[in-house]
């Protein structure tokens, strides 16, 4: 398994001022007319962030999971307060080394499944070390 350096950060708690939000919805078809444009204050913490003491951010490093949407750069939200369930993608932590990937459970045995073809997927075998340290709600993309 290749090795990633992760880093992780936590939501700032007083976030008042936030960034500037238009009021309607951005057409992606025809233009709409914008008679009553408004512009709100949005706080990015406060939209995806359900539980503060439980959510991080970290950074994707790596392509292993491009064709779920993450690329290299990407900034996942992470929330530890949710339980582990059959196709999430979850933060692991493996046999020492973090780890993203989409959780897998057949037949009773669990796996930790890439996307991408480049991958193998993991089966965690009986005493491999595997924990679930999150799961991902939120991915943020640069187009840049």
């Amino acid at each position: 398994m290749k090795k990633y350096k992760i880093n992780f950060l936590k939501p700032k708690k007083n976030n008042e001022l936030g960034q500037w939000l238009i009021g309607q919805g951005i057409s992606a078809g025809f233009p709409s007319p914008a008679d009553d444009f408004k512009e709100v204050r949005i706080s990015l913490d406060k939209e995806l962030v359900k539980n503060t003491e439980s959510t991080f951010y970290a950074r994707v490093s790596g392509d292993s999971m491009e064709n779920a949407g993450l690329s290299d750069g990407d900034l996942l939200v992470i929330d530890r307060s949710l339980r582990p369930e059959n196709k999430k993608i979850a933060v692991c932590y493996l046999e020492g080394e973090f780890t993203v990937k989409r959780i897998i459970k057949k037949k009773g045995r669990i796996y930790l499944k890439p996307e991408n073809k480049n991958y193998k997927e993991i089966e965690i075998k009986d005493g491999d070390e595997l924990l679930v340290w999150g799961i991902v709600t939120y991915v943020i993309k640069s187009l840049n």
